[in-house]
């Protein structure tokens, strides 16, 4: 009985002894990776910086006087008139009424509006404001008057490379000597700290470093000497190196908030902080000279070489809205919604003045000006009124 029972074990043991065990499948070969080409976009096309536009699309020209702003075009034309584009323009401007819809005729008949688009196809940008502040100063130095205002230093070099390269055009190159090469010159912090040969190109003293710093962003100003002397100070030269924001800094180091960071609003912290302010004046590496100006002058000289006009006068980034043109802007006041819609000459430019829609507000003279510009960070819109056979450059 019991061989009966391991029978069948026996059995299916001898027959799987028998089955031919066939030899393993060799794996299949590798399919070789499907190849992708890159999916390369078309060219980026650039956006046109000027936009040629219709005058109604112009808005609030046709509630603006021009009359206002026909003195400071005027001065505009003094400096253009030899070029071939504006001696048309500027000839008949001599002999114009200055009725204000007569001088809106002139320039509807004579210009063609363009409207200034960012490279990203947008109309609006960054309007600030500047002005011409008062210092208390002294052509000498002593207890009260410590902080010096230079003049262009003799080994600062301005290079132009604008004869070799004519797309550089707008870009000057500041730089010093050392042995044979030519190395970037001195920063701010070199300049305070007498590591720069300034000694000896003092042209006045000031009683305040925080006035004086931002002088130097305003570009002019006029210096109240101890008998209630004004003289008259413009821009002169710059140490080449870019335009930085303190107020910025101290936003971004939690000291001040956004709203807090006017330059009204960098005084108060400084006085707070007076341990602090050095340093932090150093972040600007930027350093402004100046030169000493007529003061039978009507305003400050800008960057056209022409007085500029409280009110109407801008600063603008030449790359792309040329010095000298009429410009109208449309924006709003200082902390406020009402409308500022008013025609402006485009007669400065700035550091910190970089991009198309961009502009910075002449405000005038004095406190009250500062008070405006100080607080001025607006959205604006802007349309550049050119002569219409005027040439514009071919990425335009």
């Amino acid at each position: 009985m019991k061989m009966l029972r391991i029978f069948p074990w026996i059995l299916l043991t001898l027959l799987s002894a028998c089955v031919t065990v066939p030899p393993p499948v060799p794996p299949a070969p590798p399919v070789p990776p499907v190849a992708v080409m890159p999916v390369v976009p078309p060219p980026a096309v650039a956006v046109p910086a000027l936009q040629a536009a219709a005058w109604d699309a112009v808005s609030g020209w046709s509630e603006d006087n021009p009359a206002q702003a026909w003195d400071a075009f005027l001065q505009s034309c003094s400096a253009l008139k030899q070029q071939p584009a504006w001696q048309a323009v500027c000839s008949a401007a001599t002999v114009q009424s200055l009725q204000p819809d007569a001088l809106r005729r002139f320039f509807e008949e004579n210009f063609t509006p363009y409207q200034v688009i960012n490279p990203d196809s947008s109309s609006e940008g960054m309007i600030t404001g500047y002005y011409e502040p008062l210092l208390n100063g002294s052509r000498t130095r002593n207890g009260r008057y410590r902080y010096p205002l230079y003049a262009p230093p003799a080994d600062l070099l301005v290079i132009d490379l604008s004869s070799v390269y004519p797309e550089l055009k707008s870009l000057r190159l500041r730089g010093r000597l050392q042995g044979n090469r030519v190395v970037p010159y001195y920063n701010r912090a070199d300049i305070e700290n007498g590591t720069a040969p300034v000694k000896g190109h003092e042209l006045f003293w000031v009683d305040d470093a925080v006035d004086l710093f931002f002088l130097q962003i305003q570009g002019s100003g006029k210096i109240k000497l101890p008998n209630g002397e004004l003289m008259r100070i413009g821009y002169a030269d710059q140490n080449g190196y870019p335009y930085k924001s303190i107020g910025k800094t101290l936003v971004e180091r939690g000291e001040l908030t956004l709203d807090k960071a006017s330059m009204q609003g960098i005084k108060d912290w400084a006085k707070r902080n007076p341990g602090k302010l050095t340093e932090l004046l150093n972040v600007n590496a930027s350093y402004v000279f100046f030169r000493e100006l007529p003061s039978q002058l009507s305003g400050p000289l800008g960057a056209l070489g022409v007085p500029l006009t409280a009110g109407r006068s801008l600063a603008v980034d030449p790359r792309t809205i040329p010095l000298g043109a009429p410009v109208f802007l449309s924006t709003t006041w200082p902390n406020d919604s009402r409308p500022l819609q008013r025609l402006m000459v485009a007669q400065d430019t700035g550091g910190a003045i970089k991009g198309t829609v961009r502009a910075d507000f002449f405000w005038g003279f004095g406190s009250d000006a500062g008070k405006q510009a100080g607080s001025m960070k607006q959205q604006g819109r802007m349309w550049v009124l050119l002569p219409r056979d005027y040439p514009l450059p071919p990425t335009q």
